[in-house]
């Protein structure tokens, strides 16, 4: 996979197979940010993900803030929805979970974008006319 890219997805079929071949691409130590709207599919792409590395319990962490799996890979899953302030999540120790070994995966990263690291992956999840999802994939150095 190539950065930038950009993926039509018109079924969940469709998005599952993307998440598989994302999946590939990941070595661990990666941050992966997902935007999009209320519904746009980012928990789905990030469970079918996480099923490539044996993991099947993946959940919105909308309510806990962090979820933590673990599989071929030790996940850190974020959700920043709820979140008021960046002092939250100094509290709950992201920096330190920043500076580990596993995938981190944070839905909503736009809202305290100050913050995310500078290396990163960043998966914007749109939908077109037709609501057909596009995904569109940006790697930062």
């Amino acid at each position: 996979m190539d950065y930038p890219f950009c993926r039509v997805c018109e079924t969940e079929a469709d998005t599952k197979q993307l998440a598989s071949e994302f999946a590939k691409t990941l070595l661990g130590n990666e941050v992966v940010v997902l935007n999009g709207n209320l519904g746009s599919g980012k928990t789905f792409f990030i469970k079918n993900v996480c099923v490539e590395f044996g993991i099947h319990n993946v959940v919105s962490p909308t309510f806990a803030i962090v979820n933590e799996h673990d599989g071929k890979f030790h996940i850190n899953h974020f959700d920043f929805y709820r979140i008021n302030s960046v002092r939250e999540l100094y509290d709950i120790g992201f920096d330190d979970y920043l500076n580990n070994s596993s995938i981190i995966f944070i839905e909503w990263g736009e809202l305290f974008s100050d913050i995310l690291p500078k290396k990163r992956i960043e998966v914007i999840i749109e939908f077109d006319k037709k609501n057909k999802r596009i995904f569109k994939f940006y790697k930062y150095e």
